[in-house]
């Protein structure tokens, strides 16, 4: 079956793409929580970071004149900048990614109306006047249009998540294609193109064969076309980061702070220096990590979007309209992460 081949392949994707869903922890868990958290990513500026901290420590304590004495004020105004340029920036990297989540959930709403509008409004409009026979062919066939269009439309996920991931699809969308088509596959560029061609032109043909009146398929091709505008915008996002020498900017700003902090602390702080500089540092370089995941949305980091999960969805949703007996289960969350 369809829905069973798609299943283990899906599956059996190597690409460890993820997304945490879970409860709010109690505070004293929240604390000490490593799984989902940037912590792991930033540990070595951290532990750097308070190293620095430590060593200028010990360098006042046993060579005191040798250590330039900086005041404070450079390292707050410099902080309070920093923390204005990266408090931007993860806005800018997190309306990314809600545009993202917003262009999938528009993707899920286009396949389940095509699907629905497929069983709907694609019907015998040639009249009476023909045996029983030609009557049940032309039945055969409005049901063979009715499933290509709403396996076209599960295919165009699934093509879509690897395009966006930068993994090869054939193997997965191939089970959705005729033989013909499988064959043309090997040689397309855009394969979530392809699945947009291959609709367009089967409503083209059931329009032609008086399946469906002039209105239904215009609406079925504003449809196609709000696929390809989720397509074209999910490609500006994943094709368009952030400007580089911003993020070089930010990034450079961050170490140059982070390791100089302890010159400004230690007359004031002593020994509780390489302690401090450690936890601003993880403020500081935990932001800078967090925007960068957030900035591609269809990544394979744990903040990312689960595509695997949305696209079974889809699936799932559309292979019920075609009363399949055999589907896929939902993709289930592995530890509070959604692949």
């Amino acid at each position: 079956m369809i829905a069973v081949n798609l299943a283990a392949s899906i599956s059996g994707v190597k690409v460890p793409a993820k997304m945490i869903v879970r409860e709010k922890p109690n505070a004293f868990k929240l604390f000490f929580l490593l799984r989902g958290s940037v912590v792991p990513s930033i540990a070595p500026q951290i532990i750097f970071a308070g190293l620095m901290g430590f060593l200028v420590y010990l360098a006042d304590e046993y060579f005191p004149d040798q250590v330039p004495n900086l005041t404070a004020t450079p390292f707050v105004l410099l902080g309070v900048t920093l923390s204005i340029f990266l408090g931007f920036r993860n806005s800018a990297s997190y309306e990314r990614w809600w545009e993202a989540r917003k262009l999938w959930g528009q993707l899920i709403i286009d396949t389940r109306s095509i699907a629905r509008q497929a069983q709907t409004y694609i019907w015998d409009q040639g009249g009476d006047v023909m045996s029983v026979d030609e009557k049940y062919s032309r039945e055969q066939e409005i049901k063979t249009h009715q499933r290509k269009i709403t396996l076209l439309c599960t295919g165009f996920s699934h093509a879509l998540r690897h395009q966006l991931r930068g993994t090869d699809c054939r193997d997965d969308v191939a089970s959705f294609l005729s033989e013909y088509e499988r064959e043309r596959l090997g040689a397309v560029r855009h394969i979530p193109n392809f699945f947009l061609n291959l609709l367009g032109g089967e409503i083209s043909q059931i329009l032609q064969k008086q399946f469906i009146g002039e209105v239904s398929a215009r609406n079925l091709e504003e449809r196609i076309t709000s696929l390809s505008s989720v397509l074209a915008a999910c490609e500006r996002i994943h094709n368009t980061p952030l400007p580089f020498a911003y993020n070089l900017l930010l990034n450079r700003t961050a170490y140059i702070y982070c390791f100089t902090l302890p010159l400004g602390l230690f007359t004031s702080l002593g020994a509780m220096t390489p302690l401090i500089t450690a936890l601003i540092a993880y403020t500081f370089f935990g932001l800078e990590a967090l925007g960068e995941e957030l900035e591609d949305p269809f990544g394979t980091s744990a903040h990312d979007l689960a595509l695997s999960t949305m696209s079974r969805t889809i699936e799932i949703n559309l292979l019920e309209t075609l009363n399949e007996a055999e589907l896929p289960e939902p993709i289930q969350a592995d530890r509070y992460y959604f692949p």
